[in-house]
């Protein structure tokens, strides 16, 4: 069963960025609540370097499986950013359909 935990020691990872890892494999995984959490630590940068891109392309992808928090923070982070940033994400998009379509073959 995973574990879904991933905001409760949230304050953590302002400390100690090797607790992005686990999270970052449940995300890719297509665990919602990690695809959510992943987002925010972009968002705010807890235990990496901000990336506004990264953050609304793991936000869109919590999105796509019915999470309406992630939505609400999806939309504040795309009104924080700049045209440059909104592209490196809609590029992470096309990336990311990209290999599911090759996983498929």
């Amino acid at each position: 069963m995973p574990d879904n935990s991933y905001l409760k020691d949230f304050i953590l990872l302002r400390n100690d960025p090797s607790k992005v890892g686990p999270v970052r494999d449940a995300a890719e995984r297509g665990e919602v609540d990690a695809q959510y959490a992943l987002g925010l630590i972009y968002a705010e940068g807890r235990g990496v370097t901000i990336d506004l891109a990264q953050a609304h392309y793991w936000l869109s992808l919590a999105v796509e499986q019915g999470d309406r928090d992630a939505e609400q923070l999806r939309n504040v982070v795309g009104s924080q950013m700049t045209d440059e940033e909104y592209a490196a994400a809609k590029r992470l998009r096309a990336g990311a359909s990209l290999r599911l379509v090759d996983d498929a073959s």
